[in-house]
């Protein structure tokens, strides 16, 4: 019997299910506290992969459904055949992805490293019953990227693999594999630290950049999110650095130590491989909105660049904008444009004062 299959049994027996609760939760403490802050080389083994199932599951699900929300509401047209997930771990981005595009991926091509967690998502596909066929078709599990440059997928992901990876030469190389792997949208998500952040804008440089060729494969990028611009990072030029992160609430699992709900902050990135449309200049809010009597605050960033604290009230920008302002949250795009004379408003008909929520992913309200 395999250890994912023996948590189980202990589980059926609620003395011994408290025991390894209690154990675990010492366990995934320690090791949050060595991998979150810190660039660290990770080799997985069966425990530490239980261990990492306990404590990034259900937050790194909720940190990709939230990237992929993003996709999924300004491009409802997109319905992707194929997914290539580097650094799958215990398979919550084909979890997410099947949330989202189920009805359309006809393949799920999982990457990891670590045969012990490959062995452990296979495990949870099957609900913990391998006996049974596994609640989703079509998915794969591998150790190694496919070789052929010709072989690309319509969606690509890495969410919290990048900074597993042992020094920068690697990252480098990982992440013009994937741009090289991408036919349409490639998604990075990393912890919403300072080391989490720098290593999506290594990402996004390399990519933007072009420093990869490849015959017959047009290279014509854009950062779709969260930025509105292919400009450098306009937070690593503040005299205080600060990452640009996110939070997400979600229903983490029925462990006896986790509350109903909390909060996931990460950082992502999100490029596509075509020219960047007009209608994706909106800014993006930064930080939480300030809600005060007949005005709002907001924290953006521009199309141009820059970081801009707006003071949006009715009088001066209009009732619409400033109801859309006031219903607005972090993370979400403002559609107007700001100028020194005028503001300009967007017609788009998501008006994302609406905030990005999934079925079990809910932002924080």
């Amino acid at each position: 019997m395999s250890v994912f299959a023996g948590v189980v049994a202990e589980s059926a027996n609620p003395v011994e299910a408290e025991r390894w609760e209690r154990r675990l939760k010492v366990r995934v403490l320690n090791e949050l506290r060595k991998s979150t802050y810190h660039w660290k080389p990770l080799s997985y083994d069966e425990d530490l992969s239980l261990i990492y199932m306990a404590a990034r599951l259900d937050g790194g699900y909720a940190a990709v459904s939230r990237a992929f929300q993003e996709i999924k509401k300004r491009i409802p047209q997109f319905e992707p055949l194929t997914l290539l997930d580097f650094g799958s771990g215990t398979g919550s981005v084909a979890w997410a992805a099947h949330q989202f595009w189920g009805n359309s991926i006809r393949e799920y091509m999982c990457v990891d490293s670590s045969s012990a967690m490959n062995k452990l998502a296979e495990f949870l596909l099957t609900g913990g019953d391998e006996s049974q066929k596994p609640l989703i078709n079509e998915v794969y599990f591998r150790q190694f990227l496919p070789v052929s440059p010709k072989v690309q997928y319509d969606l690509v992901v890495s969410a919290f693999s990048l900074m597993d990876l042992p020094n920068s030469a690697t990252r480098i190389q990982t992440i013009l594999t994937l741009w090289r792997k991408t036919r349409d949208f490639l998604v990075l998500v990393e912890n919403g630290t300072k080391e989490g952040h720098q290593t999506l804008m290594e990402a996004r440089d390399i990519v933007l950049e072009g420093e990869e060729k490849v015959p017959h494969t047009p290279n014509v990028a854009h950062v779709f999110a969260p930025c509105s611009h292919d400009l450098p990072c306009p937070k690593l030029a503040e005299k205080i650095v600060l990452p640009c992160n996110f939070v997400q609430a979600y229903h983490p699992l029925p462990f006896t130590w986790n509350p109903d709900v909390k909060l996931e902050k990460f950082s992502y990135l999100i490029l596509r491989r075509q020219s960047r449309g007009s209608e994706e200049s909106w800014p993006r809010i930064i930080q939480p909105v300030q809600r005060r009597a007949r005005h709002v605050h907001c924290h953006l960033c521009s199309n141009s660049g820059t970081l801009e604290h707006v003071v949006i009230t009715a009088r001066k920008h209009s009732r619409d904008l400033y109801r859309c302002a006031r219903y607005s949250e972090w993370g979400d795009s403002l559609p107007a444009i700001f100028c020194d004379s005028e503001t300009i408003l967007g017609s788009d008909p998501e008006a994302d004062g609406k905030n990005p929520n999934g079925e079990t992913a809910t932002p924080e309200q």
